[in-house]
């Protein structure tokens, strides 16, 4: 991830488990508006990160990749500077199409935005 959007947002996965991926990304200037302010699609860029990254986690990578079909994003909270949590869910999962729930919150705990992300498994070309 280090050569692509996550690496220059400087996006870090924390926590890996079953139908479960937990990142931080800092609030600064690579993710900041003009007003100060977390961009909204920074944080579009990181849940579906985090909903991608879980699929490619749950998927036989040999033959298969994750492809982003839909992101939806409500922002709630704002957020000027520090980090910001995700949480992204395993909400449904077919053999073509994973849907994931992800959560991102302050250092606060409090809730900063709720997305919803939808992949679509494909064969590597």
């Amino acid at each position: 991830m280090a050569h692509s959007l996550p690496g220059h947002m400087e996006m870090e996965v924390i926590a890996i488990g079953e139908g479960l991926v937990k990142a931080k990304m800092p609030v600064n200037y690579k993710t900041r508006q003009p007003y100060g302010l977390l961009h909204g699609g920074a944080s579009a860029a990181f849940a579906e990160t985090l909903g991608s990254l879980g699929s490619a986690l749950t998927i036989e990578k040999e033959n298969m990749i994750p492809v982003g079909i839909e992101i939806n994003a409500t922002h709630v909270k704002k957020v000027s500077e520090g980090f910001v949590f995700g949480e992204a869910k395993l909400i449904q999962k077919s053999k073509k199409l994973h849907v994931w729930d992800i959560r991102i919150s302050n250092e606060e705990q409090e809730l900063v935005c709720i997305a919803r992300h939808t992949v679509l498994i494909v064969e590597k070309k």
